[in-house]
């Protein structure tokens, strides 16, 4: 599960480590404070580049600013939240993260002293990465302080390391990610942006989770991710059948999805955003044979994710089941077709790649 930037911040600050100044942006917010920079929360990167970002100066700006970013849709995500931070006084952005190794089967740290939106730029042999198994965070500290040239940060470092350490385990987090990592000019290091990715199996060990990407039971695996056909279906055997029958015909499935038995509105359409992640996918093949779930939430599910997502590539879907009339009805009031089978639907997704 993807936290957004403001969710993972509240994490972060609540775990000791210097976050920016803050305030949500509501559709009559007033600026709490100013200058500010004005963010769009969406779970994908690029958003600055994509106009999701903006410095403001006075009320005015703030409102304009708001507006817009608040209708614009980045990479297909629609912004539900925007988050107004103080504007920091920059004089280097670094790079932090933690994150699991599987094959080590332990949590590493990743550092680099060239952060922000061009950290992707740089080789992989370049970070420095320092195992945390039985780690002591004094001499981690005093790595990184040396690592970033930075010698008078050292016990400043040392706490963070080991608050983000903490944070990492309480929160049955993935990835933990600061980009950038700011040292502003006067000397002070705050957590400029944060990507935090949590464990949706540990959810039952977190009844707090409460954030805008819910855990949803679904079970989902991404078996190519520059796979060109997404797939959505409900139980792990007629899942596996789509992304076989998929398979067969030539085309290559980027995902293996099951929504479960008691799939709903929210479940489904958080699938659907989910598999929006994926760069190349142009078919999205819906298969669903309904029981516990209803094909009417289904079908809300799919009318809403036309209406939210923009570049939503093209849909084949095939329905039958529990409420399968009220699902056809709805679809057919907003022109959305349907097909009587699988192979109808492969078969047509096929020909729109052709």
């Amino acid at each position: 599960m993807k936290l957004l930037e403001y969710e993972a911040k509240k994490i972060l600050a609540g775990s000791g480590i210097p976050t920016p100044a803050s305030f949500i942006v509501s559709p009559k917010t007033k600026p709490e404070f100013l200058p500010c920079v004005v963010k769009s929360q969406v779970p994908t990167g690029g958003r600055g580049k994509a106009g999701g970002i903006a410095i403001v100066q006075s009320p005015a700006e703030f409102a304009a600013s708001s507006n817009k970013i608040s209708e614009l849709p980045i990479k297909g995500f629609l912004p539900k939240t925007l988050l107004a931070e103080e504007l920091l006084l920059i004089k280097r952005e670094l790079y932090l993260s933690l994150l699991i190794d599987k094959t080590a089967a332990q949590i590493v740290l990743m550092a680099h002293t060239n952060g922000g939106v061009e950290v992707e730029e740089n080789r992989a042999d370049e970070f420095l990465q320092l195992p945390l198994s039985g780690f002591d965070a004094d001499t981690v500290g005093e790595q990184l302080a040396e690592y970033y040239d930075l010698p008078d940060t050292s016990f400043v470092l040392q706490d963070i390391v080991e608050n983000l350490y903490t944070c990492f385990i309480n929160n049955d987090a993935t990835l933990l990610e600061i980009n950038p990592l700011v040292l502003t000019t006067d000397g002070k290091l705050i957590a400029g942006d944060c990507k935090m990715e949590l464990d949706d199996a540990a959810a039952f060990r977190h009844t707090d989770w409460n954030f805008e990407e819910k855990s949803a039971e679904v079970n989902f695996v991404t078996l190519n991710e520059l796979g060109t056909v997404a797939t959505i279906a409900n139980g792990a055997g007629l899942a596996m059948a789509t992304v076989d029958a998929v398979a067969d015909a030539g085309m290559v499935p980027a995902n293996f999805l099951d929504i479960g038995g008691g799939a709903n509105e929210a479940s489904v359409l958080a699938a659907f955003e989910r598999i929006m992640r994926y760069p190349n996918v142009n078919v999205i093949i819906v298969n669903i044979f309904a029981g516990i779930t209803r094909c009417d939430e289904v079908a809300r599910a799919i009318i809403g994710a036309k209406k939210q997502i923009p570049h939503l590539p093209p849909l084949f879907i095939r329905l039958a089941g529990t409420n399968f009339e009220q699902a056809a009805t709805l679809l057919s009031a907003e022109a959305i077709p349907t097909l009587g089978a699988l192979d109808e639907c492969i078969a047509a997704a096929k020909e729109s790649q052709s």
